[in-house]
């Protein structure tokens, strides 16, 4: 069964694309984006795998 970690990421709409880019480039998948706490800003949600063996979390 996979294991995920999470993270929340603030986004602002002017650099959404090179914010996630980077990320995505880090193995994250992005999952979901919601409305911020003001118009300029986006909270992403995404995940990825937490890699098996030793040196996975937990290890």
């Amino acid at each position: 069964m996979t294991k995920w970690e999470y993270v929340t990421v603030p986004l602002l709409v002017h650099a959404t694309k090179q914010i996630l880019d980077n990320w995505g480039s880090d193995g994250w998948e992005l999952v979901q984006v919601v409305p911020g706490l003001n118009p300029e800003n986006l909270v992403a949600y995404l995940k990825r795998p937490v890699p098996d063996g030793p040196t996975g979390a937990g290890a």
